[in-house]
């Protein structure tokens, strides 16, 4: 979501003016509502003279300065650690949308019980301060920080489907390589890479690429993490990989509890927020585990219960994130993860995230989400081979000496360090769901500190090749 209007003041230039911690640029502050009466006085030619050069300076000296009439705008990043709740993004969503600004990007993947919000948004320091303290006031909300002004690591994941064929592919391997990307799908006049990086970077590989011919880009919102410093505490949120859903059955167990309180009566103390991975009251899918990525386990099972991957192509306009949340929070639907950034068009933004359900009641969604005015295309592609990609930075609490065990895990996990202190170290990852779990298990013995992630971004492979039937079985040696 990237275009916003930004005109809180209504065009005022007095009310602007008439306030020195706006910093307008003017030399003094102007009166521009009192009436002025001026007493015309004969004078003489000398003092005409005087009069003349004197105005001719301030003139000079006024055009001098630069003159700004609007509060300096910029682009925030605000980070949102929250307790998980049913409708919490949506009631996020909602705070920034209904004072007219619109969210260039949002990242979250949603743990059980907490999660980071990485959001980003332009506008002035006085309106977006009212926003924090607008996102504070709510429950679930445990803390908001604007990280625009402190030295940050910023990262985004983007998956870009280019035209290729036999005259270009030799280009595009070529700068590939050199923005350290990955081709992930190629098909006779498709090929479809991953890369990971700052948004500038991001900005240098779409404007190469271009020449190509982009045909779709599915992004992730920026997510960010402070960079520590020397001698400071790095806050511990006690982030847990057993707080995924999906991986263990005691998060299932959790739910079968919260069914019976709700059938029971007690709907306001059931626990389920936006990541359970059944929809809420309905007992015969209660015994299910699911795969976070995949879907059902177990192929004998009939309930059809998987986690959906919708990709969603919207206007780029303030308010539409909210109103695609409203719908999907509105029918009881828990949201798995919710990755938003820019399409390949001008003015669409791309929205992809999963819910879990089976294909009948998310069958029903898509017909509702189709009857939004700013949407232009849903698709589902849970039934199809698709390219799936999330990122994440982990801080991890190192001394010294434990320093070159993390490093030695992240290797493993073609991890990278992209932050160190003399504390902590920052790695970033790339991959599937399974994949950060197993690096967070690994590394929750030496403190974890903060987690981002961005939630799953995919696009259809072209190329045809299914993976998840590569999953489980063991490959055939060659002799």
């Amino acid at each position: 979501m990237a275009a916003v209007s930004l005109n809180g003041n209504g065009g005022n230039l007095g009310t602007l003016c008439n306030r020195p911690e706006l910093g307008c640029g003017f030399l003094r502050k102007p009166d521009f509502g009192a009436q002025t009466t001026v007493l015309v006085k004969p004078m003489s030619k000398s003092l005409r003279l005087k009069a003349t050069n004197a105005s001719a300076f301030a003139n000079a000296t006024v055009n001098a300065v630069p003159v700004s009439v609007h509060p300096k705008v910029m682009r925030h990043t605000i980070s949102v650690f929250v307790g998980d709740e049913s409708g919490i993004i949506n009631r996020i969503a909602g705070v920034i949308s209904r004072r007219g600004y619109n969210i260039e990007s949002l990242a979250v993947g949603l743990n059980k019980d907490k999660a980071l919000f990485t959001i980003v948004v332009c506008g002035n320091e006085k309106v977006l301060r009212q926003v924090m303290e607008q996102l504070n006031k709510l429950v679930s909300v445990i803390k908001v920080e604007d990280l625009s002004r402190e030295p940050q690591v910023e990262r985004e994941l983007m998956l870009v489907k280019l035209n290729a064929d036999a005259n270009t592919h030799a280009e595009i391997k070529w700068l590939v390589d050199i923005f350290r990307a990955k081709i992930v799908d190629i098909s006779e006049n498709l090929v479809t890479v991953e890369v990971t990086g700052d948004p500038g970077k991001m900005a240098a590989v779409l404007r190469n690429f271009s020449k190509f011919g982009i045909k779709e880009i599915a992004r992730t919102g920026k997510i960010a993490l402070r960079r520590e410093r020397m001698g400071q505490t790095a806050p511990f949120w006690r982030f847990s990989a057993a707080s995924y859903p999906d991986l263990e059955e005691k998060a299932v167990n959790a739910l079968v509890e919260s069914t019976k309180r709700s059938i029971n009566g007690n709907l306001g103390s059931s626990s389920s927020g936006d990541v359970y991975p059944v929809e809420p009251y309905d007992i015969s899918m209660v015994n299910q585990v699911l795969d976070a990525h995949w879907g059902v386990l177990y192929d004998g099972d009939s309930s059809g219960l998987r986690s959906h991957t919708l990709c969603m192509v919207v206007n780029d306009a303030p308010g539409v994130l909210n109103t695609v949340t409203g719908v999907i929070a509105r029918r009881g639907y828990n949201i798995q993860s919710l990755a938003v950034g820019p399409a390949e068009k001008e003015g669409l933004s791309r929205i992809t995230t999963v819910i879990p359900g089976n294909d009948e009641s998310i069958g029903k969604l898509v017909q509702q989400l189709s009857k939004l005015v700013d949407l232009h295309e849903i698709q589902d592609l849970t039934h199809l081979p698709f390219a799936e990609r999330e990122l994440m930075l982990i801080k991890v609490a190192v001394n010294t000496s434990a320093r070159r065990d993390v490093l030695d895990i992240a290797n493993i996990f073609r991890a990278k360090a992209v932050d160190v202190s003399d504390h902590t170290i920052t790695l970033q990852l790339t991959g599937d769901l399974d994949k950060m779990v197993a690096l967070q298990r690994l590394l929750e013995p030496y403190g974890i500190c903060e987690v981002a992630r961005t939630g799953r971004v995919a696009l259809a492979r072209e190329s045809g090749v299914d993976s998840t039937y590569l999953r489980g079985f063991s490959l055939p040696l060659s002799e």
